[in-house]
C-alpha cells in the first residue's frame, strides 16, 4: 500500500508500507528517500520540497533492532534513539555514545543511523563506530538485495555507491566483530551539537595476561572519508593493554588527510586525532582494570 500526494505540480511525494512497494517506486524513477527528514529539511532553508519524493517512515520492520543469529540488524528507519535504547553488546558503547552526541534529544528521537550513513558527511558521527564492527550495507533494489562493507559504501564526500534504483534497507554487524568493549570520543569546539574537529571509535579485547587480542581503531572527521587505522592497530595487537597508550604515535596515522578549515589547520587535526586515540585506550584501561578488581 501507498499514499501519493501530488497537490502541487512541482513536488510528487509518496509514502509506501513496504520495502517491496518502495524498491517497485524506485524501479519506475530515481526519487530522494525521507525517513527522519532532519537532513532534508534543514537543506531546504526557506524553499518548499519538490521532486519526486520517497517516504519510508511507514515501513515498519525498518524500524527494527535485532539478531538474527550471524548478524546484529538496524533497520533503515531505526532512529538513534532506538541505537540508545536497545539492549547491546558493549561492542556497540561507541555507537551508542555516538548517538547521545548527534544534535540535541529532538533530533535524536526523529533522526535516521542510515540517513547519517547516506549523507556521507566526512564529520559523520555514526561511522567511525561502525566501522570498528565492520558493518556491511545491506541495498535494496527490485532485482534484490546486495551487500557492501561501510568502507565501500561512502566513497567521498557526499557520494555513496547507491544507484538511483536502489535504497539502503539495513546495517548488518556480524557477530565475529562484536567482541570486547568499544568506545567514541570527539573533539570540537564544544562537547555536543557540534561538528568534529577529530573523532575517534576504539573497541578491543584482551587476554587474560593482559595483552591486547583484538582492536579495531578509527579516525573520522580527518579525511574525506572516516577510515580504520591499520598502522596503529598492527602496532597495538599483541602489546599489553597497561602500556598502550605510550605506543600510539604520530605516524601511525599518515593514512589521514586532514584539511585547514575556519575549525582547525590539518596539522592540529592529526595530532588532536593522536590524542583522542590516546584518551579512549586510556579509558579502556580503566574499564579493563575495573572489571579484574570488581
Amino acid at each position: 500500500m501507498h499514499n501519493r500526494l501530488n497537490t502541487r505540480g512541482d513536488v510528487d511525494y509518496l509514502r509506501v508500507d513496504s520495502l517491496n512497494a518502495a524498491v517497485s517506486a524506485l524501479a519506475k524513477g530515481p526519487r530522494k528517500i525521507l525517513a527522519g527528514g532532519t537532513d532534508v529539511f534543514p537543506s531546504l532553508q526557506d524553499r518548499p520540497l519538490v521532486g519526486a519524493i520517497l517516504d519510508i517512515s511507514g515501513i515498519a520492520e525498518l524500524g527494527d533492532i535485532n539478531f538474527d543469529g550471524g548478524y546484529w540488524r538496524i533497520g533503515a528507519a531505526a532512529s538513534w534513539r532506538s541505537v540508545i535504547d536497545a539492549d547491546l553488546p558493549p561492542a556497540f558503547d561507541a555507537l551508542k555514545t555516538a548517538a547521545r552526541e548527534v544534535g540535541s534529544v529532538q533530533i535524536q528521537n526523529r533522526a535516521t543511523i542510515i540517513g547519517n550513513l547516506c549523507n556521507a558527511s566526512p564529520a559523520a558521527d555514526g561511522v567511525p563506530p561502525l566501522l570498528i564492527l565492520n558493518a556491511e550495507v545491506e541495498i535494496a533494489a527490485k532485482a534484490g538485495l546486495r551487500h557492501l562493507p561501510l568502507s565501500a559504501f561512502i566513497l567521498g564526500n557526499r557520494k555513496t555507491a547507491l544507484k538511483a534504483n536502489e535504497m539502503v534497507s539495513a546495517l548488518r554487524i556480524p557477530l565475529e566483530s562484536t567482541v570486547g568493549k568499544s568506545g567514541f570520543l570527539k573533539l570540537g569546539a564544544r562537547s555536543y551539537l557540534v561538528i568534529s574537529i577529530s573523532m575517534a571509535a576504539l573497541r578491543l579485547d584482551v587476554d587474560a595476561a593482559g595483552l591486547i587480542s583484538t582492536i579495531a581503531l578509527s579516525v573520522g572527521a580527518c579525511s574525506e572519508v572516516a577510515m580504520r587505522m591499520d598502522r596503529a592497530e598492527a602496532a597495538l595487537l599483541g602489546t599489553p593493554l597497561a602500556t598502550a597508550t605510550e605506543r600510539v604515535m604520530l605516524e601511525h596515522f599518515d593514512a589521514l588527510a586532514p584539511i585547514d578549515d575556519v575549525r582547525a589547520p590539518a596539522s592540529y587535526r592529526r595530532q588532536a586525532s593522536v590524542e583522542v586515540v590516546r584518551r579512549l585506550l586510556a579509558d579502556q584501561q580503566r574499564d579493563f582494570a575495573s572489571g579484574i578488581n570488581a
